[in-house]
């Protein structure tokens, strides 16, 4: 007879240890990597604001985008990677969230949990925080909400970032997009300096 395991014991699906080789292994590009430090401390913010497992969400925004660098075009970035994620043995909620991030998954993976919809609504975000923190002489320190939706209106700035899937993001986790940018700002602050920004 298997022993069951204690009620509070539980299996991580990963360490972040093993999630940061992965990354590593998979990522050389210094921007790529420290846009994944960036997601795993919004999605850490979050589990911690939402009651959620920290470990899961961080290690979920930690290698969203580990194969964006082989596998840039989609529908490759995100499939080769879940594909990777699976044969390594990765929970399928990690995998599931990492594939809804892409709008090019979500007939297949829907938008439909606090996970996957919290990705979704940081990834963008967190790219143009980092956008606005290279132009700011204080960069992350001192920055509000405010400074962030006036870079957001124009619209040259940092073009490539989805203005949409921003404001969709804040409706997704259920806030105003003021106060979704100012979590993420202060999820970015307390990872300043692996940033680059300290």
């Amino acid at each position: 007879m298997v022993p069951m395991p204690a009620q509070n014991e539980r299996k991580l699906p990963m360490t972040r240890d093993e999630a940061w080789n992965l990354l590593d292994e998979f990522t050389k590009s210094e921007s790529l990597i420290k846009h994944a430090l960036a997601v795993e401390a919004a999605m850490r913010h979050y589990a911690a604001r939402f009651g959620a497992d920290v470990e899961t969400w961080g290690l979920t925004g930690l290698i969203h985008d580990f194969d964006y660098e082989r596998w840039p075009n989609p529908p490759d970035h995100t499939r080769e990677g879940a594909k990777i994620l699976r044969a390594r043995g990765v929970d399928e909620e990690i995998v599931g969230a990492m594939l809804s991030h892409a709008d090019w998954n979500q007939a297949e993976y829907p938008l439909d949990r606090p996970l996957r919809k919290t990705l979704y609504a940081v990834d963008e975000l967190c790219g143009f925080i980092t956008a606005v923190a290279y132009v700011r002489p204080e960069k992350l320190t001192g920055m509000s909400a405010s400074s962030v939706r006036k870079k957001l209106k124009q619209k040259s700035f940092a073009a490539a970032v989805s203005r949409e899937a921003i404001e969709h993001g804040a409706a997704l986790v259920g806030l105003p997009l003021e106060e979704h940018i100012n979590q993420v700002i202060a999820a970015m602050q307390s990872v300043a300096s692996p940033l680059g920004f300290a």
